[in-house]
């Protein structure tokens, strides 16, 4: 019996009658898109300036277009604009954070319609963000935070998504290419961190991410993100501890 096949069978009825698809909850982390001054003529050549500082990353990715700043005012032509926004190799699905103006208009452009945004969005920009380096480490440990952490100890592969939605997340193996780890707290990985990594995704910027080998695609905390190419080189490969600033990630290493 193909996989397939036992799929359709597990999904019988008490009558017999097969449901051809199941219908499951999941959790996909998803760019914000905050719209400050949409009307700017700069706005999407400065967007494609920051596309360009990571082309794959951006490439095809599902895209949440947050409107908080600007819900007080009248709706864009959100079909115009996810039209533009579509040509750059984005992929917009909904709105966030709408009046019900906002959301009527996206109903009319094929848009979805979130509430206040979710803890896995991820903000793409405002403005171009400063990725800047810390000082080195002082060697502290973060304290303990409350909640039921998570602790992995196989290998964490491509297209895995492991999370830790009340504590911290650690991670006894490595993190391949392709996988993702988010915590509500801290990340803890004591092997090669390839992957892309959220902590405090409930918005917590004191999370830390901690690793033994950084080449990590992706870092995020409290929706704050560096992408790989702007990491520092010299702490590619290196043991490393990330934190939040406001509205940046710090990098340093540890001993």
């Amino acid at each position: 019996m193909t996989a397939s096949v036992q799929a359709a069978a597990k999904s019988e009825g008490a009558g017999g009658s097969r449901h051809p698809f199941q219908v499951r909850g999941a959790l996909q982390t998803m760019l914000a898109l905050r719209l400050i001054a949409p009307d700017d003529p700069d706005f999407f050549k400065l967007l494609l300036d920051k596309i360009a500082h990571a082309p794959d990353f951006f490439r095809d990715a599902p895209l949440v277009i947050d409107v908080a700043p600007i819900v007080e005012g009248a709706p864009i032509d959100l079909a115009a604009f996810t039209e533009r926004l579509r040509a750059h190799r984005l992929v917009p699905i909904g709105i966030q954070n709408g009046s019900d103006a906002w959301n009527e208009a996206a109903a009319e452009a094929g848009l979805a319609r979130f509430g206040a945004g979710g803890a896995a969005q991820e903000r793409v920009a405002e403005t171009p963000r400063k990725v800047t380096k810390a000082p080195a480490a002082n060697g502290a440990v973060p304290a303990v935070r409350r909640g039921a952490s998570r602790i992995v100890t196989e290998p964490v592969r491509g297209g895995q998504q492991i999370h830790a939605p009340d504590g911290d997340l650690v991670v006894l193996a490595p993190v391949g290419h392709g996988a993702e780890l988010a915590a509500a707290g801290h990340i803890h990985v004591y092997g090669p961190l390839r992957g892309r990594a959220f902590a405090g995704i409930d918005g917590d910027e004191g999370a830390m991410i901690f690793c033994d080998q950084l080449d990590a695609e992706l870092l995020s905390i409290a929706g704050v993100y560096m992408v790989n190419e702007a990491i520092d080189q010299r702490l590619v490969n290196r043991r490393a501890r990330v934190t939040c600033d406001g509205e940046r990630l710090l990098l340093a290493p540890m001993p």
